[in-house]
């Protein structure tokens, strides 16, 4: 369950960094980064930031020249933030504060909120 992998690729299709937080081999990620790539890169602007491919969900974003993609699980659900969107806050305060990055243990992140489920 989460993230499987991240990929910056140019508007040429190129990629730029990969990281895979699963174990791929090197002809497997060729071949995901390629279709996942052709995919994304052949969207329009009017389409929305998700699609679906083999096992994942690939949500992208493209800034400027570069595309961000973040591969996660195909159970995974954007409307489980919504439903827990205070929870949500609650982590997202944990990790970063003032724009700076101050945690980045799940353990510890995740301590206060459940020590508040406890208490609910």
């Amino acid at each position: 369950m989460g993230i499987r992998f991240v990929l910056f690729v140019n508007k040429q299709g190129q990629t730029r960094l990969a990281q895979y937080y699963e174990h791929l081999s090197i002809d497997e990620r060729r071949a995901l980064e390629g279709e996942i790539v052709r995919k994304c890169l052949a969207r329009t602007d009017q389409q929305c930031s998700f699609v679906e491919h083999r096992n994942y969900k690939v949500v992208y974003r493209r800034y400027a020249s570069l595309f961000f993609l973040v591969g996660v699980d195909n159970d995974e659900c954007e409307l489980d933030i919504m439903f827990h969107l205070e929870k949500v806050h609650f982590m997202l305060e944990e990790m970063v504060m003032n724009g700076c990055i101050v945690e980045t243990s799940k353990q510890n992140i995740l301590a206060p909120i459940q020590l508040m489920e406890k208490s609910s």
